[in-house]
C-alpha cells in the first residue's frame, strides 16, 4: 500500500481514449501503472497515445465492484424458470444444488463463474459464503476447504474476492437446521469464529463476515459475529428484510423488526452492509441511515425472485451509501444492475430521473468495493489499484450518442456483453472480449454445470 505522498514510478501505461473520472467523461487520458499494480498518475489533455502505451478504445471506468454474489446458484439460471412459485420454492432448487457441491467441484465452477465476472468488467466480488461442511453437517479435515477453493476460484479468475464468510446457525426462529442446512451450520457462533479465523487474507483476498439473515442467527450470537468484524476492521454483510414472511417471523419473536433487532445488538455500522433491505418501515430506514450502514441492492435478482422493490432513493437520502450486486446470478451484468435501479424505482414511483449515470456507475464502482473492504478500489486517481474495465462505445447497442455522454451510455444503453477489456492490478485478465487466463469461459461453465446435475 502506497504511503500518502509517496510517488510511484511508472512501469506500463495504458491510453484511455475516453476515461470516466468520477464526474465526467474525459477524452485522451494517459493512465500510468506502478510495478506494484498501483496507478502512478492520471495524465489528462493525452490527445495521442505516448509512445509504448497501450491503447484502450472505448470508455474506461473504475473495475466494478460485485457486493454480493453466492456463486453457486449460477448454476441455477434457465433451470428454475419453468413455472410460477415464490422465494420459498426457488430456495427448495437451490438447496438441491448446494448439496451437490464439493471443494473440487466448487472450484471449477466458482473459477468459471469468476471469470464470467471478469468478461462483464467485475473486478471485484463480495462472496456471501455459507456452504462450509460436508452433508450431513460433518466438517472436512481442512474445515475452510471451501472457502479456501472460492479465494484460489478467484485467483485464477484474476479478480478480487473478499470472502463473507456467514454464520447460518438456524432454519429460522428456535428451529434447527433442517436436512439441507446441516452444512451450513457450525452449531455456534463461537464456532463459527473460531473457525472462520484460521482463514488468512492474500494480496487478492480479503476476509469478512456475514449474517446470514436475522432468522439464521439466534439473537444472542448476533453479536458475537459482529465483535468479530469490529475487531478486524472487517467488512459485515447480512440479508435484511429481503422477505415480509421474514419480517413478520421476527416481528412474532422477538417484537421488533429485523432492522431494530440488528441495532439492539451491535451489527448496523459503517462497515456493515444490509443486502436487499427491501421491506423496511420508516423507523429502519432512519436506523440504517443514520449509522451510516449500507445498502446492497440487487435488482435482477430482486424482480427474478419476485421480491420487491427496495426503498434505494429514501435510503440514500437518509445516509445509506448504495452498492450493487448480481446475486443469485440471473445475469452477471452490472450495468444492468445500475440501470434497473434506476428504473425501478421509475416504475414505482412513475417519475424519471432518481440518480445520474455518475451516481449510478459510483454505486457500481467506489461504494462497492468500499463496502467490501477495498478502499484503494473504485477510482482512476493516482494511488488506487490499478483496476479498470472499458466498454466498447461503437457496439450496436453503444453507438451515436456524443462520447461526453459516455457514462449515460455506459448505464442506459451497453450491456456487460460490450466489454471490451478489464485489467486487475494493470495486469490485462480481458483483453478485446476474450479472458486471458480462462480460455473458453462458457465451456468451462457449461462442464462445470453439468457435473453438478449429474
Amino acid at each position: 500500500m502506497p504511503l500518502k505522498g509517496h510517488v510511484l514510478t511508472a512501469h506500463k501505461t495504458y491510453w484511455l481514449e475516453h476515461a470516466w473520472l468520477g464526474t465526467h467523461v474525459e477524452p485522451g487520458v494517459a493512465l500510468d501503472v506502478a510495478d506494484d499494480g498501483h496507478i502512478a498518475a492520471v495524465r489528462t489533455e493525452a490527445a495521442t497515445p505516448p509512445p509504448g502505451a497501450e491503447v484502450l478504445r472505448g470508455l474506461t471506468v473504475p473495475g466494478l465492484a460485485n457486493a454480493h454474489s453466492h456463486a453457486f446458484h449460477r448454476a441455477l439460471r434457465g433451470t428454475v424458470q419453468v413455472g410460477s412459485g415464490t422465494f420459498w420454492t426457488w430456495r427448495d432448487f437451490m438447496y438441491k444444488v448446494a448439496q451437490n457441491l464439493t471443494p473440487d467441484s466448487y472450484f471449477a465452477l466458482a473459477r468459471a463463474v469468476y471469470a464470467e465476472m471478469a468478461l462483464a468488467g467485475i473486478t471485484a466480488v463480495g462472496e456471501f459464503h455459507y456452504v462450509h461442511h460436508a452433508p450431513g453437517g460433518a466438517p472436512y479435515a481442512d474445515p475452510n476447504a471451501m472457502g479456501e477453493a472460492l479465494i484460489e476460484a478467484a485467483a485464477e479468475a484474476g479478480i478480487r474476492i473478499t470472502l463473507l464468510d456467514t454464520a447460518y446457525l438456524a432454519a429460522g426462529f428456535g428451529q434447527a437446521p433442517g436436512t439441507h442446512q446441516l452444512r451450513f451450520s457450525d452449531t455456534t457462533a463461537d464456532a463459527w469464529a473460531e473457525r472462520v479465523s484460521a482463514l488468512k487474507p492474500r494480496e487478492h483476498a480479503l476476509i469478512g463476515a456475514a449474517i446470514h439473515s436475522v432468522r439464521a442467527v439466534p439473537a444472542g450470537q448476533l453479536a458475537t459475529v459482529a465483535a468479530w468484524a469490529a475487531q478486524r476492521r472487517a467488512p459485515l454483510h447480512v440479508h435484511l428484510s429481503e422477505q415480509t414472511a421474514e419480517n413478520d417471523a421476527c416481528l412474532a419473536a422477538h417484537g421488533r423488526t429485523p432492522t431494530q433487532l440488528l441495532a439492539d445488538h451491535g451489527v448496523l455500522g459503517p462497515r456493515t452492509t444490509g443486502v436487499h433491505n427491501t421491506h423496511l418501515t420508516d423507523a429502519d430506514i432512519a436506523l440504517l441511515g443514520s449509522t451510516t450502514t449500507g445498502t446492497c441492492m440487487c435488482p435482477t435478482t430482486e424482480r427474478d425472485l419476485a421480491d420487491g422493490i427496495g426503498p434505494a432513493v429514501r435510503l440514500q437520502r437518509a445516509g445509506s451509501p448504495l452498492s450493487l450486486g448480481s446475486d443469485s446470478h440471473a445475469v452477471i451484468d452490472l450495468l444492468e444492475e445500475a440501470r434497473a435501479m434506476e428504473l425501478n424505482e421509475r416504475l414505482s414511483s412513475r417519475t424519471r430521473g432518481h440518480w445520474t449515470a455518475n451516481a449510478l456507475l459510483t454505486a457500481a464502482t467506489e461504494d462497492g468495493h468500499a463496502a467490501l473492504g477495498w478502499s484503494q478500489a473504485g477510482r482512476l486517481e493516482a494511488g488506487a489499484l490499478a483496476d479498470f474495465t472499458t466498454i466498447a462505445l461503437d457496439s450496436v447497442r453503444t453507438a451515436g450518442p456524443l462520447p461526453r455522454l459516455g457514462a449515460e451510455t455506459a448505464v442506459f444503453a451497453a450491456s456487460a456483453a460490450d466489454v471490451r477489456h478489464t485489467v486487475v492490478g494493470g495486469r490485462h485478465i480481458v483483453r478485446d472480449g476474450a479472458h486471458t487466463l480462462v480460455p473458453d469461459v462458457p465451456s468451462a461453465l457449461a462442464a462445470t454445470i453439468a457435473a453438478l446435475r449429474s
